[in-house]
């Protein structure tokens, strides 16, 4: 996306006139060659809604709309055929589908790009564009925040938001002409390919992860792993022992001037500051414990969740915790990795106390009779690193998404005129 025009302000030169016209409407970002202004139009005209029908005895594949895309179902219809008339909806390559139903007024909107001709629920309205460029659509109904203004009015009382054809046809928006429709179009779809294929740069890191560990450590039932490091392939099994000679658990009182951690089921020990969520814990040291730099913290109520994680730095946490000092011969990063495994997430479960899932806690008297497979300090250690430096790439994989989805997020807000304007 190059060649960009700020508003009335040509780069590099004075203060100009916007060229949009006197009352006109224009987005804060152009492309140079466009100065005409941009429209209130309603979106009837340029929608043509589609209501055919899939005939009894069809072969054609089945999709469901979802806020990933469209997703094949036949792995729920296998074998069945549908036997009546009518109960599915047709969507013609090169057409819109939705549900019109969301329980957080969000909506996904898909364009099949996939075959000739798919199938979905019959509920989905589906549509094409008629002098509308399909694309540009697209982007502004996914990501234009004006559209999900008006999508968010349509909550007429219950628990979901209903957004019916007619309703989605009566919307009305700013737009441009068709030339300016397609170079938009394009920008956003170049951005939305290049972010398909960082996620899918980011799902091949995860999937690596999870088959290494897979033979990192032994299979449940073994006590040697299928995939050992070369100066570790003659050091025989891994031993079992308990977990309480591995870990000591850590009773100190806080210490002033050390930072208050909490424990994550997914990032593991995050400082309380940067936690999104309201956090109502003691702030005052006597109120909490103080953690070590590589011990392990866990919440008693979902460490059977993998709520847990190894301290980066000497802290503060909450007194509800249980702190597990490691002991000599110890590496924390390899129980934090060892501990994830669903096996010994079930083991985490069955040793925890409680009625019911939501009470279940796993107090440290229970943890210490667990069983952990050990192998020596220097395999540990090499296994941990190697994991470690696994995930440092699948974080920086994580920030490069993210950095591309919010430049996306905030071209969409100078490609667009703002949600304030387009309500005219």
């Amino acid at each position: 996306c190059t060649g960009w025009r700020r508003g009335g302000r040509f780069r590099g030169w004075g203060r100009m006139r916007n060229k949009a016209g006197i009352g006109g409407k224009a987005p804060k970002l152009r492309f140079p060659e466009f100065l005409e202004p941009w429209k209130y139009e309603i979106l009837a005209p340029y929608l043509e809604g589609y209501s055919e029908r899939v005939p009894a005895n069809t072969d054609l594949p089945i999709y469901s709309s979802t806020r990933t895309g469209l997703t094949y179902q036949k792995e729920y219809y296998a074998g069945q055929e549908m036997a009546n008339e009518g109960e599915y909806g047709v969507v013609p390559k090169g057409y819109f589908v939705y549900r019109h139903m969301s329980d957080d007024g969000i909506f996904k909107f898909n364009i099949n790009e996939i075959e000739e001709k798919l199938a979905v629920s019959k509920e989905y309205p589906v549509f094409r564009t008629v002098q509308l460029n399909s694309n540009f659509l697209l982007h502004k109904l996914n990501s234009g925040d004006d559209f999900k203004r008006f999508a968010m009015m349509q909550k007429k009382g219950g628990t979901r938001t209903r957004l019916y054809f007619n309703t989605l046809c009566s919307w009305k928006t700013l737009l441009p002409f068709p030339a300016e429709q397609r170079k938009i179009a394009d920008c956003l779809s170049s951005i939305d390919a290049l972010i398909a294929v960082q996620t899918q740069k980011l799902e091949v890191l995860k999937a690596h992860k999870k088959g290494l560990m897979q033979h990192l450590f032994p299979a449940e039932g073994e006590t040697v792993p299928k995939l050992r490091f070369p100066e570790f392939r003659d050091a025989g099994e891994w031993e079992k022992k308990k977990a309480g000679t591995l870990f000591k658990n850590r009773t100190e009182e806080g210490e002033a001037g050390l930072p208050i951690y909490s424990v994550t089921m997914n990032d593991g020990m995050i400082k309380r500051s940067l936690l999104d969520r309201r956090v109502d814990d003691i702030s005052e040291p006597e109120g909490n414990k103080k953690a070590n730099k590589t011990d392990i913290v866990y919440n008693m109520m979902r460490m059977w969740q993998g709520a847990f994680g190894v301290v980066g730095e000497d802290c503060m946490v909450s007194p509800a915790y249980v702190i597990l000092a490691p002991q000599n011969g110890v590496c924390s990063d390899f129980f934090g990795y060892l501990l994830k495994l669903p096996r010994y997430l079930r083991l985490l479960a069955s040793h925890s106390q409680g009625l019911t899932p939501d009470r279940l806690r796993l107090y440290y008297k229970d943890f210490a009779h667990i069983l952990l497979l050990s192998p020596s300090f220097p395999e540990q250690q090499k296994i941990a690193d190697c994991l470690s430096s696994l995930d440092n790439l699948i974080t920086a994989q994580t920030q490069t998404l993210e950095a591309l989805r919010t430049h996306k997020k905030g071209l969409m807000q100078q490609l667009f005129p703002s949600a304030d304007e387009a309500r005219g």
